[in-house]
């Protein structure tokens, strides 16, 4: 749903925004070389008893520019594992806010005046302080401190300064804290969100980078939207190898960051440095190491990965029920329904409408689609309407549940009209909100919550009354113009800061059309200070009540994020538009969210208003369904935009969505790595190939795990991509005898016409699949097949992967419950022979659903011969009279370059087989050789 700022944005974008942002440029820029203040000084430093080190500083000359500088500080410094290092700044003498050790858990800093006034019983004489993988180093008058890489000797993070430098060295007052670093100018930055980035992936010098969370639509471009990430990825290449590490500065403060091509500036209004180093040194291990820190992403349901349908706008039960028929009619596939704020009474939460979803036609209707395994999803905004018969309300109120103003619950508007906002940082709060979940599936057996609005939203600003004498809203018009009685708040330095960060992209006041920021939570906790964590904690309380329920592995689709969201929610990316330019952006908003820890994520297909050409559509549904999370979505005042409504986009959805159902088990596998190491199911290319510079700022393409390229069409009127090729073999997934055999990594254009996406598989993988339906559950019970890919003609070759399963309603998914199945796969070529096999981990589970490969596809083979055998579990099979062999010539997408290999290769196919997945097996035979 969207609220007051996408029709207000819609106006001015994108033009009156750039050129409003002209206006403020002059600003902007003064902002990023202005310098203040000449630093601090370190005047002690020892060890502390936990291992790290504890250190004073103490500021050079105040001023008072943005306030008074903070005279003491405290730096620790600690390597809490191998590949992780903390620089922790805070005030020496007063506790500082910092976004809270129980929602992010955390090791604590020593407590304070460790170091003021004591004894030195283990100063350090030296200046460097050595972990395994990396190095804090520091200069001490001015004080500065730099990080470097053991292995490369990289200078990772530096912040020291000279007069030639655009940046001053380290300010820390109450309300306005400014650290910089260095850069080599050829390093590759990609992070820092939620944006929307019309340069793509990479991050672009000059930009501006707001990080506060602000419901704008994601239509704007360079502004701060839904969530606030202050982490970066920096990729390098020196000498030809790549080296990637990372840099989070934990802290929910609006902040601005500037980078400059050869700098990196911090500008933020509050909270503490809180600096976490990532040694990496490859993409994967970053993000290894990143979501250790700040929790695995969590774990999905299956069905979660099949496709989902919602509308803003389905006004009563029967067109739900429309819907779902005409996607069965249609032969598309569907996993889930939706259902925005449409079935509430009066846009209040944990309501149905009596008269448009009378209970028991929507249980009856419930009842229906369970049976068949398809799933039901509402939508639940934070604000509460006020309202004296509405049980939610007086339960929050007698709770004492929601966040104040002056004693009083704040109070705003979103749609029900007059609202008020649940603290989430209250534990009580968090046991109330569970319990409005719990009395709600009970009226309801929802399978998933849709947590909207949680910015939080507020259509007016300031302090407000309800007026007297008039309904509000009054039902005409949008709902949401403010209708309340407000008034500014610009008393306090809380609402009115000394630093304006660039808000909305036009340097509004922090608390426009949100929260006053003056308003305080549970034990006196500043909106100030927690803004951005709105949306994190109510996806933690809202987890925590799914969680209770019945048992069952909780899905949460959040619209504000955090450090740590995808620890406990899926992700869409906002209010799009059905436009060329919203379907290329959507690709990199999703690809950094992979960097974020949020792996689970998507754009609305199609857009979310106004109204896609019938052309677009086709070509977002051929993306969309390569999205992690893939749900087609639209806007109350858009024409309906469901996949069956044009014939052609039907087509291109059964084409495009009928792959994704065969790859489910491969998704659901990449979701599994999500939830152990961090690995983002969709992924930039420079992932797979660090080395491939060409590759590190492509945003048009990307890759689903390591191995599996999509390709789109992203403009209108084409008929063929450009597609960049890394070296090596790839293969055409929908036609596996086309191949492309890329010597240097090279740019090709690819045959598109309006029906077909463009996806490859990279040689040495194997990948399971199965064979479709129009439902994950069906499709899940299909049998198996295996692609193997070799190098073209290759005579030694090797090709390697995994497949997880597991009973996705369980809570945990891990192997060692009894009802989980983990099996790797591998296969070689090598003196003419062919050998595919697995390793099973824990198949009892496997084998009790029964599950068999029925087929294994080769590719890239020099030919076929004969003297196959097979066996199971160590077993030899001795009867493979049902085994067919069949070979079929690969066909090259482009010509050979000269002298290369012109032999005929082959796919090879092996059918009739019948493996228990379960357990491990063996099959070999010999290449022989086709001239």
């Amino acid at each position: 749903m969207f609220s007051f700022s996408p029709l207000v944005s819609y106006l001015l974008s994108p033009l009156l925004l750039l050129l409003l942002l002209s206006i403020f440029g002059v600003e902007l820029a003064a902002a990023t070389t202005t310098k203040i203040g000449n630093g601090y000084r370190l005047i002690s430093i020892e060890e502390s008893p936990n291992g790290g080190l504890v250190g004073h500083l103490q500021v050079k000359q105040k001023n008072h520019i943005y306030g008074p500088d903070i005279p003491h500080l405290q730096l620790y410094v600690k390597h809490e594992t191998e590949n992780r290092l903390r620089v922790h700044i805070t005030d020496a003498e007063k506790q500082r806010w910092e976004v809270p050790y129980n929602l992010l858990p955390r090791e604590q800093p020593p407590s304070l005046k460790q170091t003021i006034g004591r004894s030195r019983k283990n100063p350090i004489t030296a200046s460097e302080y050595a972990g395994s993988e990396l190095i804090f180093s520091y200069t001490t008058d001015p004080f500065g401190f730099a990080v470097k890489r053991r292995s490369d000797s990289q200078t990772l993070f530096n912040s020291s300064s000279d007069q030639s430098d655009p940046y001053g060295e380290m300010v820390f007052k109450d309300q306005y804290l400014e650290i910089s670093t260095t850069l080599p100018s050829d390093a590759s930055l990609y992070g820092l969100g939620e944006n929307t980035q019309p340069h793509g992936i990479k991050l672009y010098p000059n930009d501006p980078y707001t990080l506060y969370t602000t419901d704008v639509s994601a239509i704007n471009l360079n502004t701060d939207l839904y969530g606030s990430h202050p982490v970066y990825m920096d990729l390098r290449n020196v000498g030809g190898e790549a080296y990637a590490h990372a840099v989070l500065l934990l802290n929910s403060n609006g902040m601005d960051v500037f980078y400059r091509g050869s700098s990196l500036t911090y500008k933020v209004i509050g909270g503490v440095f809180d600096f976490y180093f990532f040694s990496g040194p490859t993409p994967l291990a970053v993000v290894d190491q990143y979501t250790a820190f700040i929790g695995r992403p969590a774990p999905m349901p299956y069905w979660a990965l099949g496709f989902h349908q919602c509308r803003w706008g389905y006004h009563n039960l029967s067109v739900v029920e429309d819907v779902v028929e005409n996607y069965r009619k249609a032969k598309i596939p569907l996993d889930v329904i939706w259902n925005d704020d449409d079935h509430m009474d009066g846009h209040k939460d944990f309501t149905l409408n009596p008269k448009n979803y009378p209970r028991p036609k929507l249980l009856a209707f419930l009842e229906k689609i369970h049976s068949q395994g398809m799933k039901y999803i509402v939508i639940i905004d934070p604000g509460i309407g006020v309202n004296s018969t509405y049980g939610v309300y007086q339960r929050g109120l007698a709770n004492d549940a929601f966040i104040k103003y002056e004693g009083k619950p704040y109070l705003a508007q979103v749609w029900p009209g007059a609202v008020n906002f649940p603290d989430f940082l209250n534990p009580k709060t968090v046991e109330w909100w569970g319990d409005e979940i719990r009395r709600f599936h009970e009226l309801v057996p929802v399978d998933g919550l849709w947590i909207d609005m949680n910015e939080a939203s507020n259509f007016c600003s300031g302090l407000c009354t309800i007026p007297e004498g008039k309904i509000c809203p009054n039902g005409t018009g949008p709902g949401w113009i403010c209708c309340l009685d407000c008034k500014n708040i610009t008393k306090t330095r809380w609402d009115d800061p000394p630093y304006k960060i660039n808000a909305s992209g036009l340097e509004v006041p922090v608390g426009y059309k949100t929260i006053a920021t003056s308003a305080y939570h549970y034990n006196g906790v500043l909106e100030y200070d927690a803004h951005s964590l709105y949306g994190f904690s109510q996806s933690i309380a809202t987890h925590k009540a799914l969680l209770g329920l019945e048992g069952k592995r909780p899905f949460i689709l959040s619209r504000s994020t955090f450090v740590g969201s995808g620890h406990y929610a899926a992700h869409w990316t906002g209010d799009n538009q059905g436009t060329w330019e919203n379907l290329k952006y959507s690709i990199s908003t999703m690809l950094n969210f992979g960097l974020f820890g949020v792996p689970m994520v998507g754009s609305d297909i199609c857009g979310f208003y106004p109204q896609p050409t019938e052309e677009l559509c086709n070509r977002w549904i051929e993306l969309g369904a390569f999205y992690p999370f893939s749900r087609d979505h639209a806007n109350y005042y858009s024409p309906r935009q469901e996949l069956y409504q044009w014939e052609t986009v039907a087509k291109s959805a059964r084409n495009a969505l009928g792959m994704r159902y065969k790859l489910l088990p491969y998704l659901y596998t990449l979701n599994y790595e999500a939830h152990i190491n961090g690995a983002p199911i969709a992924r930039p290319l420079f992932f797979s190939f660090p080395n491939f510079t060409k590759g590190y700022g492509l945003s048009t393409q990307f890759l689903l795990g390591s191995s599996l390229m999509v390709s789109p069409v992203l403009e209108q009127g084409k008929s063929e991509v450009k597609a960049l090729f890394p070296p090596g073999t790839w293969y055409s997934l929908f036609d596996m005898t086309q191949a492309i055999v890329s010597k240097e990594g090279h740019y090709l254009s690819l045959d598109a016409p309006l029906h077909v996406i463009n996806v490859h598989l990279y040689q040495n993988t194997i990948i399971p699949m199965q064979q479709g339906g129009m439902i994950s559950k069906e499709a899940r019970m299909t049998p198996f097949s295996l692609i193997v890919t070799f190098p073209m003609g290759a005579t030694k070759g090797e090709a390697k992967g995994k497949l997880f399963l597991d009973d996705d309603e369980l809570p945990e998914m891990k192997l060692g419950n009894g009802y989980s199945t983990y099996i790797e796969f591998y296969a070689t070529v090598s003196q003419g022979m062919v050998k595919v096999w697995s390793e099973v981990q824990e198949g009892k589970f496997a084998l009790e659903k029964g599950w068999i490969i029925e087929k294994v596809t080769v590719l890239g083979l020099k030919g076929i011969g004969g003297a196959f055998a097979m066996e199971v579990d160590g077993n030899q099979v001795v009867d493979t009279s049902n085994v067919e062999f069949s070979a079929t010539e690969h066909k090259y997408t482009e010509k050979l370059e000269e002298g290369g290999d012109k032999r005929k290769n082959v796919m090879v196919d092996i059918k009739g087989l019948e493996l228990p997945l379960g357990k491990k097996f063996a099959m070999s035979w010999k290449m022989g050789i086709k001239g």
